[in-house]
């Protein structure tokens, strides 16, 4: 489910993972051309359909491209809007998200929230380093309030680990992150979180910012606490900066898709 998840997220369309090796491609392979002149929402019964003059869009699974909110496809409209003269699938997140959503999330949920499930045994705010201490210090500085909160507002306590040693957790407390997660059996909810959690190595960050403890800046923030260490230190090249570019922008369309709903 997870290689699954991964390709629809990605895209199937996208030519590399990788967005600087995407880049490259691009500059030889030609954009399909933006062929509406309008992107808009239509309400059907109790959905919001995208539309381009005045059409239905399908998934690349052939579904039709509705939303439960005006909101969450307005997301998606205004991506569609942005398009110039072609029509670049790296600069529209939410649709991806969205596709996964209705081609790869609604079929099999359960699955997604056990992959969520399964980041959190083994969540990075759980694996502390050992030095140096100005890094102990900036770990523990954005790391435990969210640990605190996963205790006092959902029950889950968890255990910590200096290094990369595999530390077991509670049974207790995964079963009521699951519990906690069962309540947000939502195909849309569920892909933003997936997404969320994948891009930071964290379920508790992805929990902590749908429950309004953490800003999507804040827990970006947090999610890179190892590696803007490491970037203080040593820099980092144009090729890093490419990925953690194109990984925020995915990450803020699973936020704000996430409170579009």
């Amino acid at each position: 489910m997870r290689d699954m998840l991964k390709d629809i997220e990605e895209g199937a369309h996208l030519s590399d993972p990788d967005p600087v090796r995407r880049a490259q491609i691009q500059m030889r392979t030609p954009l399909p051309k933006r062929f509406y002149r309008q992107a808009g929402v239509a309400q059907d019964a109790d959905r919001f359909a995208v539309r381009l003059d005045g059409k239905p869009v399908r998934t690349p699974g052939r579904n039709l491209l509705s939303l439960p909110t005006e909101a969450a496809a307005k997301l998606i409209v205004d991506e569609f809007e942005a398009q110039v003269e072609v029509i670049d699938p790296v600069t529209m997140p939410a649709l991806r998200l969205a596709n996964t959503a209705i081609d790869g999330v609604a079929s099999d949920p359960q699955a997604v929230l056990e992959d969520i499930l399964r980041f959190a045994a083994s969540d990075m705010l759980c694996y502390r380093a050992d030095g140096p201490q100005g890094l102990i210090e900036r770990q523990n500085t954005h790391w435990d309030k969210i640990l605190d909160w996963a205790q006092s507002a959902i029950g889950a306590r968890l255990n910590l680990a200096e290094g990369v040693m595999h530390v077991e957790q509670p049974r207790e407390s995964i079963a009521v992150l699951g519990a906690w997660l069962a309540r947000r059996n939502d195909a849309f909810r569920l892909a933003s979180l997936h997404v969320m959690t994948s891009l930071t190595g964290s379920a508790l960050l992805a929990l902590a910012v749908e429950a309004h403890e953490l800003d999507a800046d804040e827990a970006w923030l947090a999610a890179h606490v190892d590696e803007d260490w490491q970037i203080e230190h040593w820099g980092q090249d144009a090729e890093a900066v490419a990925r953690r570019s194109q990984r925020h922008r995915d990450f803020r369309a699973a936020v704000n898709l996430l409170q579009a709903l």
